[in-house]
């Protein structure tokens, strides 16, 4: 039997891990658990290249924080923040290297009625999308600066992370 997901909050790290840096986010999730107890209210999930599989952990959520690389136009390593309707959420727009990723898994939640009140995406644009298991030394500068961006985010919304001592 599958357990039913009580989190208010949900942190979505996403990418590919054997890609270089699409895998920055998967990178800042794992960072967070190791530095922080979370709270029971928040679930912060390694949601790798899931895709639409993801849309499970959005029933009852109320915020999503997602972090991810981006494709902007902007510097490698270079931080954005999008929140609401600013994140992309139709099939048609890719943000991300993923083929079937962030963008089709919120037009999922809103055909499905899941989808959350609060968006937040924290992104980073690559510098290497070539296969390798390290984070570019530019990308895996800001993983310390998206880990404090989403604990911040998650304090607004309510939820205090402690460090683990």
């Amino acid at each position: 039997m599958i357990e039913e997901p009580h989190a208010k909050t949900l942190v979505l790290g996403v990418g590919n891990m054997l890609m270089a840096d699409e895998g920055v986010g998967v990178a800042v999730v794992k960072r967070l658990i190791a530095q922080y107890h979370v709270p029971e209210e928040v679930l912060i999930l390694d949601g790798g290249t899931l895709g639409l599989d993801l849309l499970y952990y959005l029933e009852g959520v109320e915020n999503l924080l997602i972090v991810d690389a981006v494709q902007a136009d902007i510097a490698p390593g270079e931080l954005l923040r999008l929140e609401g309707d600013d994140v992309p959420s139709f099939l048609s727009m890719k943000i991300s290297p993923h083929q079937i990723g962030v963008p089709d898994m919120l037009f999922a939640a809103k055909f499905k009625g899941v989808y959350p009140r609060n968006i937040v995406l924290w992104g980073v644009r690559p510098e290497l999308l070539d296969i390798g298991l390290e984070l570019s030394p530019v990308v895996a500068r800001q993983v310390g600066t998206l880990v404090g961006n989403v604990v911040e985010q998650l304090k607004q919304w309510g939820h205090t992370l402690a460090p683990v001592q």
